[in-house]
């Protein structure tokens, strides 16, 4: 693992360490990130004293779909927070961590050249950002301190466990911890679509592949690939 005191986006400065090269397992963590960005391109705001970190994944041909790993980053995270903070968060479809209804971390995956996956991890350990569209919070806020290199270091053999069992096929297994540690079915759910539209509904957990699955009051399951969820 590697510590730097700053860095524009450790997800940037892995995807090019994998295209020159970089194997599988190698982690990068930032004490601050001045360019850091969460989906679709928003901004993740920098905060000393939070995780900045990203590792790479190198995909061979028997692996399950890659978009399952999303599912691998939430439980070995929920994992790894559980460890410092029992309890306190729960995840959301498909990766964020929630106290309450406040986000607390976001991850992004994002594909390299040839078979490199990186995977981001942002939390918020010691501040939190004001966002215009959701509420947000920090484990410092609910009197829980840890620092970024203690909650790297279960993260880091939390996500190794994880990715074993994905390797091994055991995506029934990843879907369970992941509906173990989210929101109780039948949580209603806004998901705000790609294409601007927005539905309501139950949450019903989750398919073979990891869509959520959306309830409605007519007793319709529609299966959601992609879209912002609000709890």
């Amino acid at each position: 693992m590697r510590v730097v005191g700053e860095t524009g986006s450790t997800n940037a400065d892995l995807l090019a360490a994998a295209d020159a090269g970089a194997k599988e397992g190698v982690w990068l963590r930032a004490e601050r990130q001045s360019a850091g960005r969460g989906r679709v391109g928003r901004p993740w705001a920098d905060g000393a004293g939070n995780l900045f970190a990203s590792t790479v994944v190198r995909l061979r041909l028997a692996n399950p779909a890659a978009p399952t790993l999303t599912l691998v980053a939430a439980v070995a995270l929920s994992e790894a927070v559980e460890t410092f903070a029992p309890g306190l968060a729960t995840i959301k479809w498909p990766n964020d961590l929630l106290i309450g209804r406040a986000k607390l971390s976001g991850i992004l995956l994002e594909r390299g050249s040839a078979d490199a996956l990186i995977i981001g991890f942002g939390v918020n350990l010691a501040t939190h950002p004001d966002l215009a569209d959701r509420p947000t919070t920090s484990l410092a806020e609910h009197g829980v301190v840890v620092t970024p290199a203690a909650l790297l270091d279960v993260l880091r053999e939390k996500f190794a466990l994880w990715l074993s069992r994905w390797r091994d096929g055991d995506l029934p297994g990843i879907r369970d911890a992941w509906e173990a540690s989210a929101h109780p079915r039948g949580t209603m759910l806004r998901v705000r679509l790609p294409d601007g539209g927005e539905m309501e509904g139950a949450f019903d957990g989750l398919d073979a592949g990891g869509a959520l699955r959306l309830l409605d009051r007519d007793g319709r399951v529609t299966l959601i690939h992609a879209g912002d969820v609000f709890a």
